[in-house]
Parts: C-alpha cells; structure tokens; sequence
C-alpha cells in the first residue's frame, strides 16, 4: 500500500537538515549554473520592487502610511516567491548556507566562491532589470506617479549613515532568511507562498534594506535622473543626494548587515540550537 504524503510541515529541527542539505547542494552548483541562477533572481527581486512602487504610486497623502507601507510589502513578495517557486539563487538567502558550513560539510572556498558568484549575478541580473524598466519608460505611466515613486524610494535610501543602514540590512535578512526556512519546511505551493508573504511584507513595511533589491532600486532612479532631465525637474524632487557614490555607501553596510543577519540571528541560531554535535 502506498505511503500518503506527509502534509503538516516539516518540525524545525527536520528543516535545520533540510537547511544544511540545501546548503551543500548549493555549495557545489556549477559556477555557470549558479551565475545564471543569480541574474535570474536579481531580475526577480527587481520585478518584486518595480511592482510595488506601481502598486502605491501616488497614494501618499491618500492612504495612511501604514496601509501604503503593508501595500508596498505585499506587492515586493513577487521576488521572493519566483525565487523559491521558479528557483533562483539570492545572495542573501544564501547567507544560510553558513549552516551547513558549520556543519564541516561545505569548505570555505566553497562558501565565500558561492557568495561571490551569487552576489556577482544578482547585481547583473538587477542592472539589467533597471536598465529594461527605463528603456521601457515606466517611470512615465500614471502621469509620472511611478517615476516619482521610484526616485523618492531610491533618494531616501541614500539618507541613511553606516550605523543605520547596517542596522536595517540586519533586520531585513533575519526576516528574509525566516522566510526561507519556513518554505522549506512547506510541502505544497501555498504553504510556501503562505510562508513568504508575512516576514517579507513585515520587513518592506518597517523599511529595512535589502541589498540586492537596492541593487534595482537605485540604478533604476539613476538612470532617469542622468538620462531624462525633464521628467526629474518636472518632479520638482531634491535629488541631489542620489549618486553613484551614496549608491556605493549605501550598498556596503547593506550588505555587510545582510550577511549578519542570516549567519548570526537566523543560520548560527538553528545551527547551534540543532546541528551543533552536543544537541545531537
């Protein structure tokens, strides 16, 4: 008689195994592989920001903060559900791979080549994204609402000192990377979706940074502030802050924050509470 499937989803410490697993499967993916994977998931994550500044374009001052901001998070799941869904390699959920490092089963070659292919991609793959959505010209539609939407998102993050924007990259992986180790617990399609849509749409919505998605955000606002002048001043926007060079000082603390938040609160957390060789 055939075994039926098992439905409820998988207990943490069965998903610390599955993490490691993944981890190692990761780890040895072919470089060409991998690169390819990576540009596919900046170009997810990219969609998942251009779909939610469309989604509350024009609502300040119509909608309460709050609900633009649950909004903004809701429609930015997109990226994170492609990726786990269409499969896609993204440097930050990738931060977990840590477990199966510390496990001895993953070198750190192996890692940090991991990482810095996946990183590599995502940024290929978000860039290339930018440029598309410019070529495009959706910064135009809605009477220019998404163009301004797209610029206010991009110079603000560009306020932002090291201290703070490390702070905000690891709160937003911690909630990236339980997201990730909820769907892999998840047995069917809308258990995963399910699992994303909370933890993600609560970080877009208390506006923690993101790396890869800055990496569409801010090239995207870039371009039209270089490459179409009239549309930036018809905005009547102050952008003077959103350069290449406040792009790069965002984008390493961001990052660096990112990387903490998955090895330390969420990947060295579980390793230690489940993997390590005492609690076995």
């Amino acid at each position: 008689m055939t075994e039926m499937p098992k439905l409820d989803a998988l207990l943490p410490a069965e998903i610390a195994e599955r993490a490691a697993q993944t981890g190692v499967k990761k780890a040895n993916l072919s470089a060409v592989n991998t690169l390819m994977l990576a540009i596919l998931a900046g170009g997810f994550v990219s969609m998942g920001g251009l779909f939610a500044t469309i989604m509350t374009a024009g609502a300040a001052g119509v909608l309460p903060y709050g609900i633009i901001r649950l909004l903004y998070g809701l429609a930015f799941c997109l990226g994170l559900i492609l990726i786990v869904l269409a499969g896609a390699e993204l440097f930050t959920g990738n931060t977990l791979i840590t477990m199966a490092w510390a496990s001895r089963k993953v070198t750190t070659r192996a890692l940090l080549r991991n990482w810095a292919l996946v990183y590599s991609g995502n940024f290929i793959g978000s860039v290339i994204s930018a440029v598309l959505v410019f070529l495009s010209g959706e910064h135009t539609f809605g009477g220019g609402a998404v163009g301004v939407s797209i610029l206010t998102v991009a110079a603000n993050k560009m306020h932002y000192g090291f201290g703070q924007a490390l702070a905000l990259g690891i709160l937003c992986n911690a909630l990236v990377c339980i997201a990730v180790w909820l769907t892999m617990g998840a047995h069917t399609t809308t258990d995963k979706i399910m699992a994303i849509l909370f933890p993600i749409t609560g970080f877009v919505a208390a506006g923690f940074e993101h790396s890869v998605a800055n990496m569409y955000f801010v090239p995207v606002a870039l371009l039209i502030k270089t490459f179409d002048p009239a549309f930036v001043a018809s905005t009547g926007l102050d952008l003077s802050t959103l350069t290449l060079g406040g792009f790069v000082n965002n984008l390493i603390p961001v990052t660096l924050g990112n990387i903490i938040g998955g090895v330390v609160m969420v990947g060295g957390m579980y390793w230690f509470v489940y993997l390590r060789p005492q609690s076995k």
